[in-house]
């Protein structure tokens, strides 16, 4: 028989056995293999740790977690997390119980339960989901086991938590796909408004930088606005919170000065063993030092640092600073409904990553329903990909030209990559088209009939199947790959989506492939010319 009770310092060594069986010495938080620290952990009022107990046995068959300050004190927030049966008693439902008995002990105590859930397998995510938490994102590549993985954020509203929350969130375009992901699936409407026009924060100005200390602390403390009012990033930790419980909490802050004063600071806990950084504070005077801060910790975490994964959350309130992070290659990653407790009210949270690079994610264990957050988000990380790409290429691709810089990243933005081998099909005729391609490296043939006679070819930086992507039309010919292709390819769903929210970049677009499919057809027709001549 299992029971699942409140861990005991008999429990310890069982506990700690259990983490060494699952994770080997691959387990990110090497605190579970120390007994001192898992005995301080069982007796802490911050969190609760249970243990699942064989009673005929006498043997610990699994156990796990909530972390009650996962969020800031007033947020209510729990994790959730740190799950680990034992492979003997896997498939018997020990983690169920333990879920259970969760959600039983923190009645009346949280508004918001999140479950870090890993893809490497489905076992935790439907735990989660048979318990009514609900997918809210996918985070790449955020924990490093023996190699980096991505995990599920699954999320669990609790008590009134909804009925706080502030509505009509103002959010950028790149987030409006995973919001109205999310917000249904926490039983709210789809009110989140698209913010085309908030620029972001202006480029910095001239500022000294350096990291908080013991004397610098006071200082910091008394910038007030900023601090406490209007407040766009949002974490576990605070300023208030005190210089020594910072340190104990691996925290720290990075400061701005001009040549007068202080002017602002970013607060963030370093991870060096996992390779990553989170933000959970920014404190200014002034719009530049916002601007600066960011950028200035950006810089350091990859040339100093080694940071693979940084992750911000910020305010689904403050279009701005999503805007600002966009452009610093943060990308969202997850929308949180009604996370944090800010003044009278419960805000939205949109979760922003930035990766060092996109690496392969591996084999991924993904159930349906956290499948389809992913996509979402990973469609936004190698939809950014082709940015610099394009980028490289944009004197060279027509389909841009005649655009602001602003309009060829939203356009560019839309756009996925896709890469064809050496004799395959990026299309064929008679069959129905669902992309437009623009040729980034590489030659493709255009050819028809049967057997395929080749009509054209197409050229760097060239579009290619828009006349029948446009037309929702079956393609009229079959374009081969001559050699390995890279392409940047964009859906009918992405292009509606973009031209639907700016028209002035579908008007320019539009010109332009009614002028590029000119100049094709007069080269199909000369290649067809010349062919009949040589025959």
């Amino acid at each position: 028989m299992i029971i699942v009770r409140p861990a005991e310092e008999q429990d310890i060594e069982g506990i700690r056995d259990i983490f060494l069986k699952v994770y080997g010495k691959d387990y990110p938080y090497k605190e579970f293999y120390d007994t001192t620290w898992l005995k301080r952990a069982i007796f802490n009022d911050h969190g609760l740790m249970l243990a699942a107990l064989d009673t005929q046995t006498k043997t610990i068959a699994g156990t796990a977690s909530v972390l009650f300050e996962f969020g800031a004190h007033s947020d209510l927030v729990g994790e959730f997390g740190r799950l680990a049966v034992d492979p003997d008693y896997q498939g018997l439902g020990v983690g169920r119980l333990l879920m259970d008995k969760r959600l039983e002990a923190i009645k009346n105590r949280l508004h918001l339960g999140l479950v870090m859930a890993r893809v490497t397998h489905p076992f935790s995510q439907k735990i989660s989901l048979t318990h009514q938490f609900v997918p809210f994102g996918f985070l790449p590549l955020c924990y490093q086991f023996s190699h980096r993985e991505s995990f599920a954020l699954l999320g669990r509203h609790f008590g009134n938590a909804l009925a706080l929350r502030k509505n009509n969130p103002r959010i950028i375009p790149e987030v409006s796909a995973l919001a109205h992901l999310s917000l249904p699936k926490a039983n709210l409407p789809c009110d989140a408004i698209i913010d085309e026009d908030s620029a972001s924060y202006p480029p910095h100005g001239e500022f000294t930088l350096q990291e908080l200390s013991v004397e610098g602390y006071p200082d910091l403390l008394r910038i007030e606005r900023g601090r406490v009012r209007n407040r766009e990033i949002f974490g576990s930790m605070r300023l208030e919170y005190g210089f020594f419980k910072l340190q104990a909490n691996h925290a720290t802050y990075l400061l701005a000065s001009d040549d007068t004063q202080l002017v602002g600071a970013i607060g963030f806990t370093l991870n060096n063993i996992e390779h990553s950084v989170r933000v959970f504070e920014l404190i200014s005077f002034s719009d530049p030092a916002i601007r600066f801060l960011l950028t200035e910790l950006e810089r350091k975490c990859q040339d100093d640092w080694g940071i693979e994964y940084i992750e911000i959350d910020v305010s689904a309130h403050a279009p701005r600073m999503q805007r600002t992070l966009l452009e610093l290659n943060f990308l969202p990653a997850a929308y949180i409904p009604a996370m944090v407790f800010h003044e009278v009210e419960r805000l939205d949270i949109i979760r922003m990553v930035r990766l060092s690079q996109l690496r392969d994610l591996g084999p991924l264990g993904l159930l349906p329903e956290v499948q389809e957050v992913a996509d979402v988000v990973m469609r936004g990380f190698q939809s950014r990909a082709v940015i610099p790409k394009i980028a490289d290429l944009v004197a060279e691709i027509p389909l841009f030209q005649g655009m602001s810089q602003e309009q060829r990243d939203r356009l560019a933005g839309a756009f996925g990559i896709r890469h064809f081998k050496q004799g395959g099909h990026m299309f064929k005729e008679s069959k129905e088209a669902d992309k437009m391609f623009i040729l980034l490296e590489g030659k493709i043939t255009i050819s028809t009939g049967s057997p395929l006679v080749q009509i054209g070819q197409i050229e760097k930086g060239e579009t290619v199947g828009e006349l029948s992507f446009l037309s929702s039309s079956p393609h009229s010919a079959t374009a081969t790959a001559q050699t390995k292709v890279e392409t940047a390819s964009l859906t009918h769903q992405a292009l509606g989506e973009l031209v639907r929210r700016r028209p002035d970049i579908g008007v320019i677009m539009y010109r332009n492939l009614a002028a590029g499919i000119g100049k094709k057809l007069l080269r199909s027709d000369l290649c067809v010319r010349d062919q009949v001549l040589n025959q």
